[in-house]
């Protein structure tokens, strides 16, 4: 994505064209997984597909319909909460992921096991929601409905899927069976996974706080051997109410093993406490 930043921030109305094919791209990997993995094996996962799969085994009614109709509403919606920009975008996702289950809707499943359904039908799903939502827009239905709740409570948007869609779940274990269910809910959690992953990405990075008598030392270090930014915090010992500056430093996983043995060469007694850093954004790292 950093090569798409760029050339976003060259050409501002490239970005919004490629926005644009984002949407589409994402809500055709969205109708195809729902076509080919989860309707033909009764998986609701979720959504408003979710609820065309309840709707088609119920009532027979054609699945791109049920999307169509429910979707309306919440896109009403998302123009008055996040803005017409957005609502244009997601206008076309609304009209052209229904468009595509419509037209792969005679397309034969590419499985017949329900397990296998869920889980690569949860990642068809929450790739297509992570492409989409990468163009800034919605696909409609309860996708929408995340990037609202997302937009004012900050939960990340895999979570805010599942607070919703779990909803949709439990309706199914009543139309279908618990087996049915137990399926979803594998499609569902496959599917706030993938999103997430399309949303943060495959690289992770470490973020390590340092304390140590030799502070200067293993700051030169970090500056000069890793060739890292090291951020000084102020700190105080809670025992010894003595000051005791703490070192900050983030660094991409594949440099960590080499920042622990500069640390301990320095300083054996170092304090380190190290977590994982998601995402970094900033010089050194990826563009946002």
């Amino acid at each position: 994505m950093n090569i798409l930043s760029k050339i976003t921030d060259k050409n501002p109305k490239a970005g919004i064209a490629i926005d644009y094919i984002l949407v589409l791209i994402g809500s055709a990997i969205i109708a195809i997984a729902f076509n080919v993995f989860l309707l033909p094996n009764e998986v609701a996962s979720g959504g408003v597909s979710g609820i065309s799969t309840i709707t088609k085994s119920v009532l027979g009614w054609e699945p791109a319909y049920v999307q169509w109709a429910f979707n309306i509403p919440l896109f009403i919606a998302g123009v008055i909460l996040l803005g017409k920009q957005f609502g244009l975008k997601t206008l076309v996702g609304t009209v052209f992921l229904p468009f595509v289950v419509f037209l792969t809707k005679h397309w034969e499943p590419w499985t017949n096991d329900a397990l296998l359904g869920a889980l690569f039908g949860g990642i068809g799903i929450g790739l297509g929601l992570g492409i989409v939502f990468r163009g800034k827009a919605s696909t409609g239905g309860t996708d929408l409905a995340a990037q609202i709740i997302n937009k004012y409570t900050g939960f990340t948007l895999g979570r805010c899927v599942v607070m919703i869609d779990g909803l949709i779940v439990l309706t199914a274990a009543l139309v279908f069976d618990i087996g049915k269910a137990l399926y979803a809910l594998i499609g569902l959690y496959v599917t706030s996974k993938t999103i997430d992953l399309v949303q943060v990405g495959f690289g992770r990075s470490k973020m390590a706080m340092i304390i140590t008598n030799n502070q200067e030392e293993v700051r030169q270090g970090i500056l000069n051997k890793i060739d890292r930014g090291v951020t000084k915090l102020s700190a105080y010992g809670g025992f010894t109410d003595h000051e005791r500056p703490v070192l900050m430093c983030v660094v991409d996983q594949t440099e960590f093993t080499k920042l622990k043995q500069l640390v301990k060469t320095l300083d054996p007694s170092a304090f380190v406490v190290v977590m994982d850093a998601a995402e970094v954004l900033g010089e050194g790292f990826k563009r946002a």
